[in-house]
């Protein structure tokens, strides 16, 4: 009778607690039994870690074996405990030292032949590994992505003897190396996109504050383009926000590592499902607002969109997080993310085109726009118009700014909010917002008489002072001017309140 404990990792939302693989050996009729609630995938791999012990060279006992999944409380998902579980076994029947699990987590994946796989959520595993002390050891195609955690030593294998041969010491495993991501991320440039210097100007202030930005305008006049750009008017990320990312990315495998510290951007169709698009199931896997977190949401047809699932971004708007809640599982998610969204201004989607071919009617146009709610729109920092280009705008040589020349302006701008406040402008709070987004005399005047005139609602006063700070950042201002409030509430005009 033999007892081996190996330590592993699962992972519960975007967190990744610790995993004991307790191994029991006794005698009795030949068995594997997982107990510790495993899902169907871990109770699986009771035929994978047979064969792969096998076809490594060892000998699978045949005798009664237990492993034990602990805390049994925690749901285990995936196949990311094949190697504990096989390590555990062969420690346990005396074919590798047991005394030398203690020094390590193991997570991966087997085949039958004894190749190791690449697990999901690598980075967020390490990202919580570091705490144990412990070195953490996972298939190669998955330990460079560990390693950009920095907080412990990662160890790549390539299989299952990989491991028992260095925990035998008679073979070292090579430490990871982080994936290097230095090469300058490839965007579209803002030059590409003609005319509208409108929308560009807002793009612009969206880039330097993080403010979500609703674009009307018919098809064709650019908006899913100047979407496309936003990316590149933004600074990478520095590697706190790169981890916080990556890490979300990592729980379903869409992380690469040649990405890390570039902003990503999501664009879900508009027949997705508010599950979908908010995260859940079971287990709550992260959504795309989470999947967009530090970087670009863009929701192309936005009254498109099933009013309900477009209702469930009010939180994450406001709090950059999401909370799952089901019957039996709970799970919280980051999710500040940067909102642009296009739409037509009427069912046909010509209304004001000089074209004339709108023939809808004003009941049809209202209850179009019907579909965004109030609340909604009043989470919605910028909307403007992106009207249809006239022909002469479209020939001859693209005369706008670079995305490199705004780009410049924008970082000059998040620069100025990093020293005064630490975070971006649409973050700060309602009292941040007194104190530190408080207009002059006739500033003050002007958003007063706005506030009557355009009936806008409390949190709408609260974002036209934000905006304005973000234009008086762009100008280097340290006082907010009628100037900067007069273009931050223009922005708001088409908002209906």
């Amino acid at each position: 009778m033999a007892l081996a404990v190996a330590y592993s990792r699962a992972l519960d939302g975007l967190n990744s607690p610790p995993v004991i693989v307790e191994v029991h050996i006794a005698g009795g009729l030949p068995s594997l039994t997982l107990v510790g609630l495993p899902d169907t995938e871990v109770k699986e791999a009771r035929d994978r870690v047979r064969a792969a012990i096998v076809n490594s060279g060892f000998e699978f006992p045949a005798k009664r074996i237990t492993v034990n999944l602990a805390p049994a409380d925690l749901p285990k998902e995936s196949g990311r405990f094949d190697l504990p579980i096989a390590l555990g076994i062969l420690a346990a029947s005396n074919q590798i030292p047991a005394r030398a699990l203690a020094e390590y987590e193991f997570a991966g994946e087997l085949s039958l032949s004894g190749e190791l796989r690449p697990v999901r959520g690598a980075l967020a595993m390490a990202l919580q590994a570091g705490d144990s002390g412990k070195i953490f050891v996972l298939p190669t195609a998955s330990a460079g992505e560990a390693a950009l955690a920095e907080s412990c030593t990662v160890l790549a294998a390539n299989s299952l003897l990989d491991v028992c041969a260095h925990l035998a010491a008679q073979s070292a495993l090579p430490q990871a190396v982080p994936v290097n991501a230095e090469n300058a991320p490839i965007f579209a440039d803002l030059k590409e996109v003609r005319g509208q210097s409108q929308a560009k100007r807002a793009l612009e202030i969206a880039a330097a504050g993080n403010h979500s930005l609703l674009m009307i305008g018919p098809p064709g006049s650019g908006k899913s383009m100047l979407a496309a750009r936003l990316p590149g008017l933004m600074p990478a990320l520095d590697k706190v926000a790169a981890r916080s990312s990556a890490a979300v990315l990592s729980l379903i495998g869409q992380f690469q590592p040649e990405n890390f510290g570039r902003r990503p951007y999501r664009s879900p169709h508009h027949t997705a499902s508010a599950v979908a698009l908010v995260g859940g199931g079971n287990p709550p896997r992260p959504g795309e607002i989470s999947l967009a977190h530090m970087g670009v949401l863009f929701l192309d047809e936005l009254t498109e969109f099933d009013r309900k699932v477009l209702e469930t971004l009010r939180e994450p708007l406001e709090s950059g997080r999401i909370h799952i809640a089901r019957a039996a599982r709970q799970a919280e998610f980051p999710a500040e993310f940067q909102l642009i969204a296009a739409m037509n201004p009427c069912p046909c989607g010509f209304s004001g085109h000089n074209n004339g071919k709108c023939r809808c009617t004003p009941d049809q146009i209202t209850r179009y726009r019907g579909k965004l709610s109030g609340p909604f729109l009043d989470r919605i920092d910028l909307l403007i118009e992106v009207p249809a280009l006239p022909a002469d705008a479209l020939s001859g040589q693209a005369d706008g700014e670079s995305s490199a020349t705004v780009r410049a302006r924008v970082e000059a701008a998040i620069t100025i909010q990093s020293k005064r406040q630490q975070q971006s402008n649409a973050r700060l709070t309602p009292a941040q917002v007194e104190s530190l987004c408080t207009p002059d005399e006739a500033g003050g005047a002007l958003l007063k008489q706005a506030m009557t005139r355009l009936d806008l609602s409390a949190r709408a006063w609260h974002r036209i002072l934000k905006v304005a700070r973000t234009i008086a950042d762009l100008a280097g201002s340290a006082d907010i001017r009628a100037p900067h409030v007069a273009e931050a509430i223009q922005y708001r005009r088409l908002a209906g309140g």
